[in-house]
């Protein structure tokens, strides 16, 4: 699962009083560079400025002197000191937070990432299922008894396609996409691999938008796995994450290439 990447540094970070005071001090580096480290694990935690190993463990000075690969002695001062300056808090619990966390933090960012995780963990979830009926269907063989009637094996074969049918009442629309226009049917695999996107990337409607560049790619008469996925990887690196971004930003090209035709033409 992808998780939050980035915290926000002020670039007037070093003009602040208190970091000044502190660069006057006898392990001054040391004390910025935990610093700079309390920060990114508070991104990394990403609870509103909190840093903690979970959420019934606080970190102690000896665990974050093994996370931060500095003396516990050393991690004690900067702490001291950054509580001190007021630039972290330590609660009843034993908690550490970055006080104006909100302030200096994309919080409706931070949420919405938390929030893609959830969501990319409920698709994962969901993906592992329809993966495991997906292996199944595939292992599935027709077995009717020799000495069975037309009649019997008729009603048997029916029975099993309205068992499928009951199994995969949500199968997802990028199976039925795959089988049916020709990536490979039995390309097991494959179908797993793009099944991951589901729950491996930012996109807010994955499996509509994977259905989407399995359209181009049939468009593009190119049914092949890396072409999709290469589809796909091109929308994330633009942070096209939606549908509508993705139909804008096609408008948007198809104006700016009518335009330089324009242009060419003297228009």
């Amino acid at each position: 699962m992808r998780e939050l990447k980035w915290i926000k540094l002020d670039i007037s970070m070093f003009e602040d009083e208190k970091i000044k005071l502190i660069e006057q001090m006898p392990e001054a580096d040391t004390i910025l560079i935990i610093w700079v480290k309390l920060l990114a694990q508070a991104g990394k935690t990403n609870a509103n400025g909190y840093i903690y190993l979970n959420e019934n463990i606080p970190y102690t000075e000896e665990m974050l002197a093994t996370i931060f690969g500095r003396p516990v002695n050393t991690v004690r001062l900067a702490l001291k000191t950054l509580r001190d300056f007021g630039m972290i808090d330590i609660d009843e619990d034993s908690f550490i937070y970055i006080n104006n966390w909100e302030k200096h933090q994309n919080i409706e960012g931070m949420e919405r990432a938390k929030k893609l995780n959830a969501e990319r963990n409920k698709r994962y979830r969901e993906r592992k299922k329809q993966q495991k009926l997906l292996n199944k269907t595939s292992r599935d063989v027709s077995v009717t008894s020799h000495d069975g009637t037309e009649e019997e094996q008729e009603q048997e074969r029916r029975k099993k396609k309205e068992d499928k049918e009951q199994e995969q009442p949500q199968t997802s629309a990028i199976i039925q996409f795959w089988d049916s226009n020709g990536f490979g049917l039995n390309n097991i695999q494959g179908k797993n691999q793009l099944l991951s996107w589901l729950d491996d990337s930012s996109f807010t409607q994955p499996e509509k938008i994977i259905v989407k560049a399995m359209e181009i790619a049939c468009a593009n008469n190119k049914r092949q796995l890396n072409y999709v996925e290469g589809i796909l990887r091109n929308w994330e690196n633009q942070s096209l994450l939606t549908l509508e971004e993705i139909e804008n930003n096609k408008k948007e090209k198809k104006k700016q290439s009518a335009a330089n035709d324009g242009y060419h033409y003297g228009f």
